[in-house]
Parts: structure tokens; C-alpha cells; sequence
């Protein structure tokens, strides 16, 4: 097949055929299949015929899908289909759980079915849960604690190392070349660098509070599975806590992200102050505490108190930090009047994605400049100027 040929073809798969899509190219054998698995979500009218509400055909069309395109593909389209299509419903019985390709936005999914899910599609549906959750740990852990243990090796730096073994050589030469006497060949430090002695106690800690309304599906996974990580580091002390109208501490199952996250409960209001307030009852010691909360900011508490809440804890020395996501879902839909007012006392609201959160960790436990780091890694920031709503990046 020529170039050409193979352009055509490629445009006749995205447009879906009909007189309109003036390709004038025809399909056949497995190109034929892979355009009807598209039609069925994608063409004009998929909505009244499509798959319909049949599981077997559902099920028949999710493995079609699975031989036709590579799992990052299926994944797509495995979330427009259940969107587009309103599949929900299916996805509670154990047979369509075992065909589905499993990835975050599946276990968003599941979450919300969790009270409405029948038993026997249950152990399924945490299989499948388990799998998604194990897949990100192998992916993200090592990263994370790397990145926290370097932090907090960095942070504990001192200038008055009492011992000559805690002294770091190599940057106190750098720190000193210009004291090299060359009639000497050496180096006469003026001041030492070294390593403060390494604690076993807990250094920082560390309060995720998270916003379980619908829209924060995907970042309620992965907070779970950062919150999981960072519990296992024992120079860190983490809680976390979800939030709706009311607030659930789930610090106790940061053990099993799984179990994690079958305690949530997405949907319905949200409550940030309650959280807040919450949140600072579990903070010990704010000058060495990060509180992350992770909320789209659209509060249906007393606003006023929360931002007057933020405030109170900034003062008292606790590193905030506010994330409109924490998701791979691009520019994230928040409240630019609230974000702004975060920013203009000096909190950051910005979306992170997780392949970034390890190095915000870093950030924070090192008390570098947080609204700098965001300008330079994240997708979506709420400057202070931006106090009107849609005027912020995105």
C-alpha cells in the first residue's frame, strides 16, 4: 500500500465513512471490524443503537477493542463508551469487570457504583482495583521515596557538623576554592558543610485531605496511593483524611490503598472548611508539618471561615499547598475566585500531575519556593491576579 493509500485510509477510520467524509475509500476484513468497533461509540447516533444495554454485546465489543488498538487506546475508549453510552449499570456485573482493560478511570468509575455494587460483583470489582492500584506503586513508589529521603538528607544540612564524620568533603571544597593557596596545593576551609545527625524520629508531617466529589475521581486514586507510599517512610508522620459534606479519616488503612479506597464515597457536596478544621487538629508541630489539600475549590461550607482557616495555618509556619488535581486529565475545572484568594496570601492552587508529585514533595519538605515550582512543572495555576472566574491559565 502506498503513502497515500495509507493516509486515506487512516482518514477514513477517523472520519467514519458516509457520503461526507470524501475519502471515497472502502474498507475491508480487519479494517472493516476495527471501523465498526468505532461506530458503535463514536458515529452520529451511536447513542440510540451502539451497543445497546446487552452485556454480551458489550462484553464481545470490549474484547474486539482489546485485539484492534493498544491498551492506552482501549482505556480511551473504554471511558467515552461509558460516558456516551450510559454502561454504568454493566460495569456492576462480574463478567463485563473481567473483560474491561483496567486503568484509573475505571476505578473512579467503580468507586461511585461502590454502595450500589452487588456482592458477587464485589471481590471483581476489587481485583480489578487491586491491579490498577499495584501497577501505580510499581511505578511511582521507588520515585517517591527517593525523592523524600534525598529531601530530607538535604533539609538536615548544617554548617556546624560536630563530628568529622558528618562533615560533607566534597561541597565544603566547593564552598571554599577560594581559599586555595597554590604555593600550598591545598584548600583552607572557612566554613564547614556537613550533615546534621541522622534522626530516627519522625521529621515532618504530612496531612492529605481529599475532596471525593465526582470530578476528583482520578485524584482520589492516586492521593490514596501517595498517601499509602508516603505512610510506609518512618521519618514521615501522614494522615488522610476525604471530605464531602463530612470528613472521614481513613489514616488507619494507609496500609491498604485498596481498602483505601473502597472507605470513599464519591459524590455529592463538599465541605472544605469542616476538612480544614479537621486537618489542623492533626498537625503536632506546624513548622515542620505540609498540609496538601487536594479539592477543585468549590465549596458549599462557610468560604470566608476556610480562607480565614488557611491563613491561620500558614502563620503558624505549616507548609500548604493546594492542588486543583493530582491526575494525567490536563487543565483541571476549578473556582478561580477561591483559588485566587489562596494565592493572593501566598498558597499556590495548581494541577500536578503524579509523575511530578514526588518532586513537589522534595519542594516542600526543602521549603523551596512552591509558586516558582509551579510556574515550571504544572498544567494549571491560579496566580493572584486571577480573581475573576475563567480567567485563570489553563
Amino acid at each position: 500500500m502506498s503513502a497515500a493509500d495509507e493516509r486515506m485510509r487512516r482518514w477514513r477510520l477517523v472520519l467514519g465513512g458516509g457520503e461526507a467524509d470524501g475519502t471515497g475509500c472502502g474498507l475491508q476484513g480487519r479494517d472493516a471490524q476495527m471501523d465498526a468497533a468505532l461506530s458503535a461509540v463514536y458515529d452520529q447516533g451511536a447513542r440510540e443503537g451502539g451497543l445497546g444495554a446487552s452485556a454480551p454485546r458489550v462484553a464481545r465489543w470490549l474484547g474486539d477493542i482489546r485485539s484492534y488498538f493498544p491498551s492506552t487506546v482501549v482505556q480511551v475508549m473504554q471511558k467515552d463508551a461509558i460516558e456516551k453510552l450510559n454502561l454504568t449499570r454493566l460495569l456492576l456485573e462480574p463478567e463485563m469487570l473481567e473483560a474491561v482493560e483496567p486503568d484509573v478511570h475505571l476505578v473512579g468509575t467503580l468507586l461511585a457504583l461502590n454502595r450500589v455494587m452487588p456482592d458477587q460483583a464485589r471481590e471483581s470489582a476489587r481485583a480489578l482495583v487491586r491491579k490498577v492500584v499495584e501497577e501505580l506503586e510499581r511505578r511511582l513508589a521507588q520515585k517517591t521515596r527517593a525523592a523524600v529521603t534525598g529531601a530530607l538528607d538535604r533539609s538536615a544540612r548544617t554548617h556546624r557538623p560536630k563530628r568529622v564524620a558528618d562533615i560533607d568533603w566534597d561541597r565544603t571544597i566547593r564552598a571554599n576554592l577560594k581559599n586555595y593557596l597554590p604555593e600550598r596545593n591545598t584548600v583552607v576551609p572557612s566554613r564547614l558543610v556537613g550533615y546534621a545527625r541522622r534522626q530516627r524520629s519522625v521529621q515532618r508531617e504530612v496531612v492529605l485531605a481529599i475532596d471525593q466529589s465526582g470530578s476528583m475521581a482520578a485524584s482520589v486514586v492516586y492521593s490514596s496511593v501517595f498517601g499509602a507510599v508516603l505512610a510506609s517512610m518512618r521519618s514521615l508522620k501522614t494522615s488522610l483524611v476525604v471530605f464531602d459534606t463530612s470528613v472521614v479519616d481513613l489514616t488507619d488503612q494507609l496500609h491498604d490503598p485498596v481498602e483505601l479506597l473502597f472507605g470513599t464515597q464519591l459524590g455529592g457536596g463538599t465541605d472544605i472548611n469542616r476538612a480544614i478544621a479537621y486537618s489542623q487538629g492533626l498537625i503536632t508541630r506546624p513548622t515542620d508539618s505540609i498540609f496538601i489539600l487536594i479539592s477543585d475549590l468549590y465549596e458549599g461550607g462557610v468560604r470566608q471561615e476556610m480562607l480565614r482557616r488557611v491563613a491561620a495555618m500558614t502563620q503558624a509556619g505549616v507548609q500548604v499547598i493546594v492542588l486543583l488535581a493530582l491526575s494525567d486529565e490536563g487543565a483541571p475545572f476549578y473556582d478561580h475566585e477561591n483559588a485566587a484568594a489562596l494565592a493572593a496570601m501566598g498558597v499556590p492552587a495548581f494541577a500536578c500531575t503524579p509523575d511530578a508529585f514526588p518532586d513537589l514533595m522534595a519542594a516542600a519538605i526543602e521549603r523551596r519556593d512552591i509558586v516558582q515550582w509551579a510556574e515550571r512543572n504544572t498544567v494549571g495555576t491560579a496566580p493572584p491576579w486571577s480573581r475573576q472566574e475563567g480567567q485563570g491559565p489553563v
